[in-house]
């Protein structure tokens, strides 16, 4: 997989209960930081097809860059997706309802341990390291107070196996979708990692192919809290969990 830089390079991961993951990112010798944060993963104004959409494109677009450069910065083994930031209707759900979307690959080595648990399990592991740390990052007080954003969706795509020579990479994807009053709840005490997994709308993909609605466990995982890539400061202009 590419890095953030554009070359492919692999540092040592660590062991975790369900899987070991090496994250990836190219570094030059005696420390390095990541410099800007593409302007790319931002969907800007004009792409929207909504007046709601637009409006909320225009009155946020300082917090959606605040957003990419702290995930840019802080976490450099997850690389956002091409306009992969913005206000995006769930299509699950009827009406313009707008969900602040976050649409990440994660940049990593899986170990054959990981290669063989079920989906679910797969699906369980990436929702805890994951989808709890993002949402903390996206739920401003402003946009948990914007009467216009429903919710929040968290997409994770990572490597399913080590491809074979030749063969080309097939990719596991979950899409989590948050109501705003979870969300809410969550991220205030009220409700518990067990009570946010089971209230979400989880849709999952093998490569291109729709597996459906799929029930994630969830547990406590500090990885993204903890986990340091070795020579790597992060921009001191983010303030990083």
């Amino acid at each position: 997989m590419l890095s953030q830089s554009g070359m492919k390079t692999y540092i040592p991961g660590r062991a975790f209960p369900a899987f070991v993951v090496a994250a990836t990112l190219m570094l030059s010798a005696g420390g390095a930081s990541a410099g800007e944060a593409p302007a790319d993963r931002v969907l800007q104004p004009d792409r929207y097809t909504s007046d709601r959409g637009k409006t909320l494109g225009q009155r946020y677009q300082g917090t959606l860059k605040s957003l990419n450069a702290k995930v840019y910065h802080c976490m450099p083994w997850l690389d956002v997706k091409p306009e992969g930031i913005g206000f995006y209707k769930p299509k699950h759900l009827d009406g313009d309802i707008r969900y602040l979307s976050l649409n990440v690959v994660v940049d990593q080595h899986p170990s054959p341990e990981f290669s063989r648990l079920a989906v679910q399990e797969r699906v369980s592991s990436m929702f805890s390291r994951y989808v709890p740390h993002l949402l903390r990052s996206m739920a401003t007080p402003d946009l948990l107070n914007e009467p216009m954003v429903e919710g929040f969706t968290v997409i994770v795509s990572w490597l399913k196996i080590e491809p074979p020579a030749g063969q080309p990479p097939v990719f596991e994807t979950a899409a989590t979708f948050i109501p705003k009053t979870l969300a809410t709840d969550y991220l205030r005490g009220r409700a518990n990692i067990g009570q946010l997994a089971g209230g979400v709308h989880v849709l999952t993909w093998d490569g291109d192919t729709k597996l459906g609605a799929m029930k994630p466990k969830a547990w406590a995982d500090d990885f993204v809290l903890t986990y340091k890539v070795a020579g790597y400061t992060p921009d001191p202009r983010v303030t990083c969990p």
